[in-house]
């Protein structure tokens, strides 16, 4: 995994984080609440078994994970999920899938921020950090 991506990252913006929320069925009041919140996110590792962090005043979320094999991830919307993460040319793709529908999440590093883009089906969301 590429050293960029490890420390302590503050969400600094958000792009259509409701929609991108609302495409995966998360009701209104979580939404409106995880709207507001401004989540450190913390990756780590520890040999081949990478952490990623997510701490907010709503929730907070956990996964440990080796690259390209799969998990069992319960996500902050308490959606039950199986996913995997793997290293493409300096991008960390997160793909979650469940009940026959597939999210990914693409994070990268581009001018010391951490660029986080969600899609669902055609809704796409960009949450930027910085390092904290």
């Amino acid at each position: 995994m590429c050293e960029q991506f490890l420390g302590t990252w503050k969400l600094v913006s958000s792009e259509k984080f409701d929609e991108y929320m609302k495409e995966l069925g998360v009701g209104f009041a979580t939404r409106k609440i995880a709207g507001v919140a401004k989540p450190n996110v913390i990756i780590s590792h520890n040999g081949d078994n990478y952490t990623i962090k997510t701490e907010s005043s709503l929730k907070n979320t956990e996964i440990s994970f080796k690259l390209g094999e799969e998990f069992d991830e319960t996500t902050a919307d308490d959606r039950k999920v199986k996913s995997v993460v793997t290293l493409d040319n300096g991008t960390l793709n997160h793909v979650q899938r469940w009940d026959g529908k597939e999210t990914t999440i693409k994070r990268k590093v581009e001018d010391g921020k951490l660029i986080v883009e969600c899609v669902m089906n055609n809704v796409v969301s960009t949450r930027i950090y910085e390092k904290a």
